[in-house]
């Protein structure tokens, strides 16, 4: 072969090589300039050795990070924006932040809603076109609230508040807080068929609403006591938590053949005629009463631990009381000279205990005594009451 001819196959095979048909050489691990003086056996390694891959390649791919995601809530800065002033009260620079529930005295919350409910209701409106009850006896009324501790008794009251001895302590707590099913029976009362469970005592722990369960059983308790000791106690009757409601209902408000048969001689053994005083308990929603009908002083009053008044209770009784003498006693009264009568009496300070002065004022009435209690005997009551169902009799 010519040198011409030996060139131009050199031409052809660079050619050839450098056509894009054939496959690229690899890339050497070495410098371009050390090519021209390696061995034959390096040419041999370097050009079998593997490709470098690229570093994006050989790392793993990162996991994207994750977002918070994003609330539905909407926080209102301190500066109210433009249209958020017709919304917010005027004055205020952000919404009021709602209260824990920790932070809340119950107790007087709903002390505050019924002293609203017994000042915005009708019923309790001063009446003055029946002119029942004068200026000078509501003032009376109201300096008498103010300050009950001013009532000055000539009885001895030592026995009204005896402390409880350590073994009725103990049965008290045991009964109130012990152990056992809820549904268990701790006081049964055969007369009335009354029973008391665990469950129902309940209502005699503090902060407690007294129902209607309690409150008949102790009324009952009253009336055997005063059978008891009739030279001792006055001559009163006891209308249970029910019968207010009964007289009171009825598309007129007044329903006196609904109650007709609760006082039948044969039933009580006695006319109302003949007490001394008769005790009504009034419920209303969520608050206890008291009305009381002195037949001896021909006189009505109403008694609210919160202070408030409700003739309309007294104008039912009062027809009541017309209606009762007339057909169990064959006697007409003229119930127009029959007044209402103010007497002081002491109040609750909190929202719990209007059941308790209930209680309290039948008690202290039915002995002919004052109130000459307050708020800080409750929890003593409340002891004591309880001692008294477990023991089905009234000290």
């Amino acid at each position: 072969m010519t040198s011409a001819a030996a060139a131009q196959l050199r031409r052809k095979r660079r050619t050839e090589s450098n056509s894009p048909t054939i496959r690229p050489r690899r890339r050497l691990l070495c410098p371009s300039h050390f090519l021209a003086i390696r061995p034959f056996g390096l040419r041999f390694a370097l050009s079998a050795a593997p490709r470098r891959r690229p570093r994006a390649a050989r790392r793993p791919a990162a996991a994207p990070p994750r977002r918070r995601p994003r609330s539905s809530v909407v926080f209102v800065p301190a500066v109210r924006p433009f249209v958020l002033r017709y919304f917010l009260p005027s004055g205020s620079s952000s919404p009021r932040r709602r209260r824990k529930a920790s932070g809340v005295d119950m107790g007087n919350f709903v002390s505050q809603l019924l002293k609203g409910w017994v000042e915005g209701s009708r019923e309790a409106e001063d009446l003055s076109v029946a002119k029942k009850v004068q200026g000078d006896k509501a003032s009376a009324v109201r300096r008498g609230t103010r300050d009950a501790s001013k009532i000055t008794l000539e009885e001895d009251l030592s026995e009204l508040f005896t402390p409880l001895t350590k073994g009725e302590e103990s049965e008290v707590y045991n009964a109130l807080y012990g152990g056992g099913h809820s549904k268990k029976i701790v006081a049964a009362h055969e007369p009335s068929n009354i029973e008391i469970t665990k469950e129902t005592l309940g209502c005699l722990r503090p902060r407690g609403w007294l129902n209607d369960e309690v409150v008949n059983l102790y009324l009952e308790l009253l009336k055997e006591r005063a059978e008891r000791e009739p030279t001792r106690f006055l001559k009163c009757h006891f209308f249970n938590t029910f019968f207010y409601k009964k007289l009171a209902s009825g598309k007129t408000g007044y329903d006196y053949e609904s109650v007709r048969r609760w006082t039948a001689i044969n039933k009580l053994g006695y006319e109302l005629v003949q007490c001394d005083k008769i005790f009504v308990p009034v419920h209303r929603d969520m608050h206890w009463c008291l009305a009381v009908i002195n037949m001896k002083e021909k006189t009505f009053q109403y008694l609210d631990s919160f202070g408030g008044m409700d003739y309309s209770v007294l104008r039912i009784l009062a027809r009541y009381i017309m209606d009762e003498l007339k057909d169990k006693s064959n006697i007409e009264i003229d119930i127009n000279s029959w007044l209402e009568r103010p007497v002081p009496f002491p109040l609750q300070h909190n929202g719990w205990d209007c059941g308790m002065f209930m209680l309290k004022f039948i008690d202290f009435h039915s002995r002919g005594l004052g109130l000459s209690f307050s708020q800080k005997h409750m929890e003593y009551f409340r002891k004591r009451t309880a001692k008294e169902i477990l023991r089905l009799r009234a000290d």
